[in-house]
């Protein structure tokens, strides 16, 4: 298996409260890790400090051979960290191809086509219809996201992020929310990018951790 992502004894401190104290985890291609707990725990301490939100007290991280503790988050989401939140955060009046394609235009950036519409783009165009592709969205690109189910804007979220083509997924509580049908659809998405992407998610849903 090939490591992406190495954590070494990652510590937050809040004050005298320590929040996650010394987790060591290795993500790797294949594998999908669930952190479970009670609210409270430091489940979103440890994405957040992860995903580069918030600094750590003390420990490393590691994607792949660069060290990346003191590296902001725009600058780990550029270097392959996707992360999807507990609360659902896309854009409700743009279409889901849109959704999608701004996503990909942030890895992808053009500032010097001045005169040219971002919607030119054909790299970013690409990437989200190859994400829409993945998660089985390809149907609703011209869709407003708004209007989608709720299971089907958390399934965009991901999308989002494979649009970004990231190098590992962290995902936040990715089925809140969801009724017995949308869950068992989620399930099987994250069953099919796991061979190819190393996943660490945050998940109430214990059936749904097993399987």
């Amino acid at each position: 298996m090939s490591t992406i992502l190495q954590v070494e004894r990652l510590t937050r401190r809040f004050g005298g409260l320590t929040a996650v104290n010394a987790v060591s985890i290795d993500l790797n291609i294949g594998e999908v890790h669930a952190v479970i707990g009670t609210n409270g725990a430091g489940k979103s301490t440890l994405i957040n400090m992860l995903s580069g939100e918030i600094a750590s007290s003390e420990g490393q991280i590691r994607l792949a051979d660069t060290e990346v503790t003191g590296q902001p988050q725009p600058r780990r989401a550029l270097m392959g960290i996707g992360r999807s939140y507990q609360r659902t955060t896309i854009f409700p009046e743009f279409t889901v191809h849109e959704n999608c394609r701004l996503a990909a235009q942030a890895r992808t950036p053009r500032p010097w086509a001045l005169w040219e519409s971002a919607r030119a783009c054909v790299a970013s165009a690409q990437a989200a219809d190859a994400a829409l592709e993945a998660t089985g969205l390809a149907a609703e690109a011209a869709r407003l996201a708004g209007t989608l189910s709720h299971g089907a804007k958390r399934q965009l979220e991901v999308a989002m992020c494979l649009a970004t083509q990231p190098r590992v997924l962290l995902l936040d509580e990715p089925l809140a929310g969801m009724g017995q049908e949308d869950s068992s659809r989620m399930v099987a998405l994250l069953q099919s990018l796991k061979s190819e992407l190393p996943m660490l998610l945050v998940e109430h849903d214990m059936d749904a951790v097993f399987s």
